[in-house]
């Protein structure tokens, strides 16, 4: 289902989101050599429950953890452990709460530490696709319009897009209609209306665009192994411009004084 939001539900939305940005913020602070995704995800846990929400992915469908900490390889759904973070890893953290009834839903890939040049490219490239789709998401037009414009950004680069997962809508519900790919043609797919609530996540791998599931039926990998990289936004469709919910402002704000 689709469900188009009032405009009193699209500022609750945006509540849920950027509390989602500032959790996202306050792992920015924590990311770093020497620290186990594990310890990550106990401090992201406490930060959304003092700020009188609730982890939105702990429990859903079973996932066991507040974060989706996916390093490396690791495209998305990746399971918090004892791994600790290397001098040249990147980490994509995803995260969701549960605010006032609403979800926030939104992604991010850290550099730790010096990364290599080219790794750095990939996350540029993947972060330039993210916000190729976002000026595509704008009333009347169609989801197929975001959808290209993410994969016509990330295949200049040189890079692949996963298709095996999707952007989708956010309400009440953490998964919604429509879906959003990052790959399709312009034109194609539902009409885009005022005030519909979506997310758009590029997944974008460095080598093939072939993915592959784990033992633990969570944690998906690139099918060569080579890095993958993880950006999210949700936008409320407007007239004209879409109104971004999510702000990565409060990350950028952390690393550049790191």
């Amino acid at each position: 289902m689709i469900y188009i939001k009032t405009d009193a539900e699209v500022e609750l939305l945006r509540q849920s989101n950027l509390l989602v940005s500032q959790t996202l913020a306050e792992l920015a602070r924590h990311i770093r050599p020497g620290v186990t995704t594990l310890y990550l995800d106990g401090i992201a846990e406490t930060f959304i429950r003092d700020h009188g929400a609730l982890p939105g992915f702990k429990g859903y469908a079973g996932f066991p953890n507040t974060l989706c900490t996916s390093v490396n390889e690791k495209v998305v759904h990746g399971i918090p452990s004892d791994y600790t973070l290397e001098e040249g890893d990147i980490i994509s953290v995803d995260c969701g709460v549960i605010l006032n009834g609403f979800y926030g839903d939104s992604a991010y890939t850290f550099p730790v530490g010096e990364v290599k040049p080219e790794i750095m490219r990939l996350l540029e490239y993947t972060r330039a696709s993210l916000e190729a789709g976002v000026k595509e998401a704008v009333a009347g037009n169609r989801v197929g319009d975001i959808s290209h414009a993410v994969q016509k950004k990330a295949e200049s680069g040189g890079y692949s897009v996963v298709r095996t997962l999707v952007g989708h809508g956010l309400g009440r519900n953490l998964h919604e209609g429509p879906e959003v790919p990052n790959f399709g043609k312009r034109g194609s797919g539902p009409r885009l209306e005022r005030n519909m609530v979506i997310c758009i996540e590029p997944m974008i791998n460095m080598g093939t665009k072939n993915t592959r599931v784990a033992a633990d039926a969570w944690t998906v990998s690139t099918g060569d192994w080579k890095p993958s990289a993880h950006y999210e936004y949700a936008v409320a469709v407007r007239e004209g411009k879409a109104d971004q919910l999510t702000t990565f402002e409060y990350i950028e704000e952390v690393l550049t004084k790191r």
